[in-house]
């Protein structure tokens, strides 16, 4: 059984800062592109960042280029999203995701264990 749950998540001041981490529990996750995507009321899930195993290659949406960081810890399992300069625009439910043998990690149907999801809140 495959379990990622998220954590960090919370009210936040446009301009703040929060930090969103997703950990991994069951089976290995060798090779495993991991990703967080997002969703807001009346929306469709969208991407926000994704990475690859080796660390080496990381995907941004454009807008949350350049405020946004994804991290992973392999050994941990675990991995996070550095979110700074946050805008209201920003607020919805985040979510983690992983899976092996994803060509393009910005489309959530690729992706067949997600976390449960963390609501993020952002006030103007």
């Amino acid at each position: 059984q495959v379990q990622l749950v998220e954590s960090g998540g919370g009210l936040v001041q446009a301009g703040g800062s929060l930090r969103l981490s997703c950990a991994a529990s069951g089976r290995t996750f060798g090779s495993s592109t991991m990703g967080w995507f997002r969703q807001a009321p009346g929306k469709e899930r969208e991407f926000v960042a994704a990475i690859r195993w080796s660390g080496d290659s990381t995907y941004y949406a454009d807008s949350v280029k350049g405020r946004f960081t994804i991290s992973r810890d392999n050994a941990k399992k675990t991995w996070n999203l550095q979110m700074n300069s946050l805008k209201p625009e920003d607020t919805a439910v985040y979510y983690c995701a992983a899976d092996r043998g994803i060509i393009v990690p910005t489309l959530p149907q690729r992706y067949s264990y997600w976390g449960q999801g963390t609501q993020v809140t952002v006030s103007s």
